[in-house]
């Protein structure tokens, strides 16, 4: 199949993103092992289609960004945010991207359009209408994505922003990774009528499913979703079907699933099915990958050094950058 340049370089790219967040998080797991990262974290393993899908149709330039949710370090990768920097901040470093004050679940990023990842459920749904409702009155051409699980889609505030959200006529869309547990719930014990894209319905919303494992349909839904909102100001709900291979947490002994069920879902890995469909479908050359290969594994070893050597932050910057600040005596 004939291909031309551009749209093989765009393909190569999808391929790099998903492959840094995948090494990135494995990255993240093996300190968390060595006890370099301390505290709760939730990786993405096996979700990195829809990141990379939904991210990859977004324009920073225009003014477009994202709320993201406890499982972040994907979105956030996928929207340029630099490994290094990331590392750094769940390592609570001073240069990391929140100055270690975030850590994995509350890294931010304007500059970049990430506007949090969020420890509350469903806490980044409500913070991009707004977002959106900003970009609605200053006149401007910015789309907001938010991501949030299945477990999220049964929150309150779910259904109050998909109402304001056709009201006010916001460009919002509503991405919904559902990757099959809330938690330790399976989502077919949750989830009633089966479906979060349905849910739409009763708002005079379009509700959308699509393969989370399969980046191209993912990117082209997105595609079509930013349009319409950037165009028409008007929402859509997104429901990718995905699955996480990790537990909830590090830690998780994920009594609630069986291993034959997980190796299921690995055969269906996003990264390693594009790798065959790239040589398969789009004429790319296994050097080519091999290239890819060794170029994303430097780049995440070099970001982990980069992170065990910086610095602690001072305690002189107990207060900064907050809201109050109180004297110390």
């Amino acid at each position: 199949m004939n291909k031309n340049n551009n749209e093989i370089k765009q393909k190569l790219n999808f391929y790099e993103k998903m492959l840094k967040i995948r090494l990135a998080e494995e990255t993240a797991i093996d300190l968390y092992s060595r006890n370099i990262i301390r505290g709760s974290m939730h990786t993405y393993i096996g979700e990195e289609a829809v990141a990379v899908g939904i991210c990859s149709a977004l324009d920073i330039q225009k003014g477009d960004a994202i709320t993201s949710t406890h499982r972040g370090h994907g979105h956030f990768i996928a929207m340029g945010g630099e490994v290094k920097y990331m590392l750094a901040e769940l390592l609570g470093k001073s240069n990391g991207y929140c100055k270690g004050k975030g850590g994995s679940m509350h890294i931010a990023d304007k500059d970049i359009g990430v506007y949090g990842a969020n420890g509350i459920v469903g806490g980044g749904i409500a913070i991009a209408c707004g977002l959106a409702l900003a970009n609605s009155l200053n006149a401007n051409n910015g789309v907001v994505v938010t991501f949030f699980g299945d477990g999220a889609s049964n929150q309150g505030i779910l259904y109050e922003s998909l109402n304001v959200s056709s009201i006010w006529k916001l460009p919002v869309i509503f991405v919904c990774e559902n990757n099959m547990y809330a938690q330790t719930t399976p989502a077919e014990m949750t989830l009633s009528g089966g479906s979060v894209s349905k849910r739409a319905e009763g708002f005079g919303i379009e509700g959308i499913d699509v393969d989370g494992n399969d980046i191209d349909k993912v990117f082209e839904i997105a595609k079509y979703a930013v349009d319409k909102a950037r165009l028409k100001k008007m929402p859509t709900l997104i429901e990718a079907k995905t699955y996480r291979w990790k537990g909830h947490w590090q830690g998780d002994p994920e009594m609630y699933r069986t291993k034959e069920e997980v190796k299921m879902w690995i055969s269906k890995c996003p990264i390693k099915n594009y790798e065959k469909k790239l040589i398969s479908d789009y004429g790319v050359n296994i050097e080519d990958i091999e290239m890819i290969n060794r170029k994303v594994a430097l780049e995440i070893k070099s970001a982990e050094e980069f992170a065990i050597l910086s610095k602690e932050p001072s305690l002189d910057s107990l207060f900064e950058d907050i809201y109050t600040e109180k004297e110390m005596s």
